[in-house]
């Protein structure tokens, strides 16, 4: 059984944002025409953006009030009425995770290497050695989210036909005053190479190296540093060119680059980009999907396994971890502004970060519904990188890993390719 939560679940600041932005909207338009105003109105607010259906919806309550010669102020209270309506599930789905009993049991596993608050946490397993590096932004649980859906364990115990693998997890923990300076080449040729350097790896021979999201690119760039210590490279959902396909993704990651100038003041003062603004960030990939899942959520029974799932990859999301400052900055201003890894102009150690010179077997699994690392994006990975296995997951970003499919849709193919290594 899950022990208790005390107390409700605090409102992340991006939750908060999904259940207010209907409003927002609202002050935003036009009480005639039902369309947003100039920036040069005063009661403007680019911040709270609204969907076409809604726009659709309140073009058309504002025709029926006017067609009915009703007077215009009466459109900003009508809207209000319906939005009240549709969100009483927002408010309701936020309500029940706030109060949701279930919480994680962490794990007590044995620590093999530590760097300030880095850690190589040994998750056992009889086979060759497997190091798993996740992203420096989101807490590495996810591949170990709850029982059935690990993927760390799943990849430890093998399956029936054995294939499983000395599974460790970089964990990199929360940025230390030191760390907050750290920059890519800081992580990569630092703190990842003295992990795989750890006098505890050491008698278990070559390692495989697996990178998860942005973990998949610092872990190419370990391995085209140090393949002589490696047996292969596995990436899941790992972008590389982030303007893949132009048009909408494109657009994205430059708006996201721009947002760089007006964070450098928070940057400055803190020496990290912080959690609350990285997972506005996130969540502004897809907002309408935010409240949608909370709504959903509000028509779940609460004791089933599904709402369980539901509130532990919520509190895996919720959970997240402040970004060093320079790094922030290569990450928006180099590869989402400048797209240095697809232009061959992303170094580390002073050195270009190449794929095609990877002299390593190679697995590459994409997402098909992932909206956090678009598709087009890592399969131009897989089309730089020399033979690699190319694995076409139905699922999304997070699905892939921790989803109730994951073990059919990916860790048995993975699993299956690093036996055969």
């Amino acid at each position: 059984m899950t022990p208790p939560r005390r107390g409700p679940r605090p409102l992340p600041l991006h939750l908060g944002l999904a259940l207010l932005r209907g409003m927002g909207a609202v002050l935003s338009l036009d009480p005639v025409s039902g369309m947003p105003l100039s920036p040069a109105s005063p009661s403007w607010s680019g911040a709270w953006p609204v969907s076409r259906a809604g726009r659709q919806e309140m073009q058309r309550i504002a025709g029926a009030l006017a067609a009915g010669g009703h007077p215009p102020e009466q459109f900003r209270a009508a809207v209000l009425r319906r939005l009240a309506r549709q969100d009483r599930a927002l408010i309701a789905g936020l309500a029940a995770y706030r109060r949701h009993p279930a919480r994680r049991r962490a794990p007590s596993l044995p620590v093999l290497w530590q760097e300030g608050d880095s850690r190589l946490l040994d998750y056992g397993g009889e086979g060759p050695p497997l190091l798993v590096v996740p992203s420096l932004v989101n807490r590495a649980y996810v591949m170990d989210l709850a029982p059935g859906h690990s993927m760390l364990r799943a990849l430890a115990e093998g399956g029936a036909a054995g294939g499983g693998s000395r599974v460790l997890l970089l964990d990199w923990g929360w940025p230390d005053e030191a760390a907050r300076g750290f920059t890519l080449t800081d992580y990569i040729a630092g703190r990842l190479e003295r992990a795989l350097a750890a006098p505890a790896l050491r008698p278990l021979g070559p390692v495989a190296l697996l990178g998860y999201c942005m973990g998949g690119l610092l872990a190419l760039a370990a391995a085209l540093r140090r393949p002589e210590r490696l047996r292969g490279l596995a990436l899941l959902a790992t972008p590389w060119d982030f303007h893949a396909g132009g048009g909408e993704a494109q657009a994205r990651a430059l708006a996201l680059a721009a947002l760089l100038p007006g964070l450098e003041p928070v940057l400055e003062a803190h020496g990290t980009l912080p959690v609350d603004l990285i997972q506005t960030l996130f969540a502004g990939l897809d907002p309408w999907g935010v409240a949608a899942k909370f709504r959903a959520f509000a028509a779940m029974d609460p004791a089933s396994e599904r709402a369980h799932l539901f509130v532990a990859l919520e509190d895996w999301l919720n959970d997240g971890v402040p970004l060093a400052a320079p790094v922030a900055r290569e990450a928006l201003g180099g590869w989402y502004g400048r797209n240095e890894t697809a232009a061959l102009r992303w170094r580390v150690a002073g050195a270009a970060v190449d794929p095609a010179a990877l002299a390593l077997p190679s697995f590459v699994a994409v997402p098909g519904a992932d909206r956090i690392v678009p598709p087009a994006s890592a399969m131009a990975l897989a089309a730089r990188l020399p033979g690699p296995r190319v694995l076409p997951v139905p699922a999304g970003h997070i699905g892939m890993a921790a989803g109730g499919r994951a073990e059919a849709v990916l860790w048995r193919p993975l699993r299956e390719w690093l036996a055969g290594l």
